[in-house]
């Protein structure tokens, strides 16, 4: 009998030993993953921050552009718009093409050959030309034939453009590797037309083409903005 309840009470000893120290144990694993959460947090803060601060230093840079475009050509008397969000260059075709045509006038060439130049020198100047990841020579037309005929006749006039600065007839070949290395053509046809004072479609204001410039990684940069809410 004395054997019976030695070991009973042995058996009751063992158990006593092993609750707490699992115990300890989940404590333990528990304390962890509570400083491995917390070390997260912080490191996921500091990355916000991080981001925060990028995202408003690229808006920066596209305020300070389109801020700097305007102050360039303030004074043209070419009839040159700077949009004043997205400092696009906007301009009638009616200077570089005649109606329904893509060759460039002889006149246009003169014009290209003073804006191009000047343009150029905001957009690529020191403090700028590392964030500019596109320039964009984009054709728009009016309702004139149908969506895909002016998608070509846009596309068309935007090249014509391309073609004529990257030649040989451009006096200013020093620029030209520049061009290649950031230009693009686009083509809008009608869908983004633009009215008149009152509203109403224009056709007259929709002939048009642009310049226009795309940041580094802008789209990811302005979801990632809306995403924290700012």
């Amino acid at each position: 009998m004395t054997t019976k309840y030695l070991r009973l009470f042995k058996n009751e000893q063992e158990d006593s030993h092993f609750w707490p120290s699992f115990t300890d144990l989940l404590t333990t694993i528990l304390l962890c993953f509570m400083l491995i959460f917390i070390i997260m947090m912080v490191i996921k803060s500091l990355q916000i921050k991080e981001m925060k601060q990028t995202i408003d230093q690229i808006m920066g840079v596209r305020s300070e552009l389109v801020h700097d475009l305007k102050e360039e050509f303030q004074d043209s008397t070419a009839g040159i718009e700077v949009d004043e969000k997205t400092g696009a260059m906007i301009f009638n075709t009616e200077i570089l093409f005649a109606y329904d045509k893509s060759e460039l006038k002889p006149a246009s060439l003169e014009f290209l050959d003073e804006f191009v130049p000047k343009y150029l020198d905001v957009l690529l100047k020191s403090g700028y030309e590392d964030y500019i990841a596109e320039i964009i020579i984009e054709g728009h037309t009016d309702r004139d034939g149908s969506y895909l005929y002016n998608l070509r006749l846009a596309q068309d006039r935007a090249y014509s453009v391309a073609d004529y600065i990257l030649s040989d007839r451009f006096p200013y070949k020093e620029i030209q590797p520049h061009l290649e290395d950031k230009l693009t053509v686009n083509s809008k046809s009608f869908t983004d037309y633009r009215t008149d004072k009152d509203g109403e479609y224009s056709a007259d204001e929709s002939r048009r083409v642009e310049f226009k410039f795309r940041l580094k990684d802008e789209e990811i940069l302005k979801k990632t903005r809306d995403l924290l809410g700012k």
